[in-house]
């Protein structure tokens, strides 16, 4: 079997679990509902098997399949820059290479062992077949989006992905901060999406084409022809703009503050959207896009200054969180901005790296903080939690891994990620002293916030209520299996990017090349700054920065494992500080203050109009009339009704007269028919 010219079909096995459960589900027993979703998934992860397995099989050279199935779009001839024109054609088609081959192994593979873990997690749900047609139908628009050979194709399933983000926050929609979370997390993305629009606008304006090859083709080629520039207002435009989009639904400063909110979710969407996938796609996009962002050294600066503050912005608020799961989201977010790091200083292969290590190690530790919350009768407060580490152990020892991966101990998945992160930003001609020094900080804080979490969580003294203590248990085995898989994940996955340093090759780096070729003249443009290293050097950054997170370990251990007052101490010590992290530096207030309340001020304003301004314009008797005419909705009244009652009413008096014509009635279309021919005769005997 060709797997490789059927890659268009793997979307298609989530789409369809999510037509059959999401019509017919209600009347099916929950197990035949989690067994289709599950097995929808499971074939699709067998294909995509298939394909990557076949796709190593080619020369690297020739390591990129595309499938066109149809001709979806096509506008005809379009006015692209300096005075071209293109046609305007958009196929219905799928891309596979090494970039995607990685995306579609980590979303499938990981989503398959969520959709397992929620047949057991969400078993007691009312909502159950919702929960899965919702699943299922995220999994085909991210699918979508990774595997689309255009950017069109990959902005359906980037917005895909957003409405079952939508959905699926606001899954328990009778809970009003679900709600209030879900239409939070839809209009911020929408912020975001903007900027992606007006991206690709630009992409078909200066490229005639929006054809993910084509266009990396015309950049190359006209880089090499003298074409195009290193900084060339085109390309720092298109790459500022496509960062828009990227730090919307990849959670970066200033648009990050729905993601925290989002963990109102069912713990499984916290895993598979909010962690491993969904807000990857941002770092997707860029790294597919790196042919744009090589050409905009600016835009790259930009990408990596981003990157290290959201890192150690998150990862300062994180310290101080007492819900297990914000301290999830927190982290999310921090070693987001790392991916964005590595992209901002040309490492795409090291961000492509921990973009998949990371899926494995915080998809573990989400749904084994899910493990907690279930033993736990939904308590989610680690103030609550404490000595639970012999009554859960599974649990507890997968989630330590996960711990240990994410703090970058030495041979475990995140240290090798992380490490080449760091080594970049230390490096690269694009790096920077300061840029690595805020990485190494991020590497301490991140220990320190994560064995907090562990030891407050499984350590110490229990806190749990005498009623919960009694019925806390393991969780079953379709929700253990897949955390024990995961784990294996967190400990194996990295050992493909192995550093030069260590005697490895960097598997990962090698296979990505293709993809990430360096344009020549923008490696000439930084050839100056450009240094070379011994493997001692690198050697020893990645000393500094296990010595850093030891650090974060030893203040975590010291302070909360040996049942320290120092927490208590340091926080009375270092009070407006500790109320501010609480607050989330208060972020979302001054939004708040500075866009939410102003929008509702301007709504308010139109929809009640102030009868004192009325007063001084009418003057008078006539005050009262024009107060009943504007006072109460006049803008929704006159204005937004009134447009519509205005084009509905040209619409109806335009097509009277068509009206006159389309009567219903057969013997008057026979009569028209008549007539017409009896025209048509008349004109061609008149010509005669």
């Amino acid at each position: 079997m060709n797997f490789l010219d059927l890659i268009w079909i793997i979307p298609l096995f989530p789409a369809a679990g999510f037509v059959i459960n999401g019509l017919f589900g209600k009347r099916m027993p929950k197990s035949a509902v989690a067994v289709i979703a599950c097995a929808a998934v499971l074939l699709a992860f067998i294909f995509a098997v298939g394909a990557v397995f076949q796709l190593v099989q080619l020369e690297p050279e020739h390591r990129s399949h595309t499938v066109k199935v149809y001709e979806w779009i096509n506008a005809g001839a379009a006015h692209t820059g300096e005075g071209n024109i293109a046609s305007f054609i958009i196929d219905w088609g799928f891309l596979l290479d090494p970039l995607s081959s990685i995306m579609v192994l980590v979303v499938t593979g990981i989503g398959f062992l969520i959709h397992v873990y929620s047949a057991g997690y969400m078993h007691e749900e009312d909502g159950f077949y919702r929960f899965f047609a919702y699943l299922n139908l995220f999994m085909f628009s991210m699918l979508t989006l990774i595997l689309g050979s255009n950017y069109v194709m990959m902005f359906i399933g980037w917005e895909g992905v957003g409405l079952c983000s939508y959905l699926l926050i606001g899954y328990y929609f009778l809970k009003k901060s679900a709600g209030d979370a879900a239409k939070k997390a839809f209009v911020v993305n929408r912020v975001g999406d903007w900027g992606l629009s007006i991206g690709i606008f630009l992409i078909f304006y200066h490229f005639g084409s929006l054809e993910f090859t084509k266009v990396g083709e015309i950049v190359r080629e006209g880089a090499a022809a003298g074409l195009f520039n290193v900084g060339d207002t085109m390309f720092v435009a298109i790459a500022i703009a496509l960062f828009i989009g990227a730090t919307g639904k990849s959670a970066q400063i200033p648009l990050f503050v729905w993601l925290p909110d989002a963990m109102e979710g069912p713990t499984p969407v916290s895993a598979l959207i909010h962690a491993a996938t969904m807000v990857t796609a941002g770092v997707y996009m860029v790294a597919r896009s790196n042919w744009i962002f090589q050409l905009a050294p600016q835009a790259m600066g930009v990408v990596a200054v981003i990157g290290g503050l959201t890192a150690l912005f998150a990862a300062s608020i994180a310290i101080v969180q007492n819900d297990i799961k914000r301290v999830l989201a927190y982290s999310t977010v921090s070693q987001l901005g790392y991916m964005f790091l590595a992209l901002g200083v040309g490492a795409f292969s090291a961000g492509v790296f921990h973009l998949m290590t990371h899926a494995f190690f915080k998809a573990l530790l989400f749904l084994g903080s899910g493990s907690v919350i279930h033993a736990m009768h939904h308590e989610q407060d680690m103030r609550k939690m404490g000595a639970l580490r012999k009554k859960i152990p599974i649990t507890f020892a997968t989630m330590a891994i996960g711990t240990l991966a994410i703090a970058g101990t030495p041979g475990l998945s995140g240290f090798f990620s992380k490490d080449e992160i760091l080594w970049r930003a230390f490096s690269s001609p694009h790096g920077h002293i300061l840029l690595w020094i805020l990485g190494v900080a991020v590497a301490g804080t991140t220990a320190f916030y994560m064995f907090r979490m562990l030891f407050m969580t499984f350590y110490g003294e229990s806190h749990v209520d005498h009623h919960t203590e009694h019925h806390i248990h393991e969780s079953p085995k379709t929700m253990t299996i897949p955390l024990m898989v995961l784990a294996v994940g967190s400990v194996v996955a990295g050992w493909v990017g192995i550093p030069a340093w260590l005697g490895g090759s960097n598997i990962i780096e090698h296979w990505l090349e293709p993809v990430f070729e360096p344009i020549p003249i923008a490696v000439a443009a930084v050839a100056a700054r450009t240094r070379e290293f011994s493997h001692g050097v690198e050697a020893g950054v990645a000393a500094v920065s296990v010595a850093i997170a030891l650090i974060g370990f030893y203040i975590a251990f010291s302070t909360y494992y040996k049942k320290s007052d120092r927490a208590d101490r340091v926080s009375a010590q270092f009070k407006g500080l500790y109320t501010a992290l609480s607050n989330k530096w208060y972020v979302d207030e001054i939004y708040d203050g500075l866009f939410v309340n102003r929008a509702k001020d301007l709504g308010t304003g139109l929809w009640k109009f102030d009868g004192s301004v009325v007063d001084g314009v009418v003057n008078g008797a006539a005050s009262s009339t024009v107060q009943s005419a504007l006072g109460s909705g006049w803008w929704d009244r006159w204005i937004v009704d009134g447009l519509v009652r205005f084009v509905g009413g040209f619409l109806r008096t335009f097509s009277s007269f068509l009206r006159l014509v389309q009567t219903g009635y057969t013997q008057n279309y026979a009569l028209m028919m008549v007539l017409g021919v009896l025209i048509l005769i008349g004109y061609v005997l008149w010509g005669n």
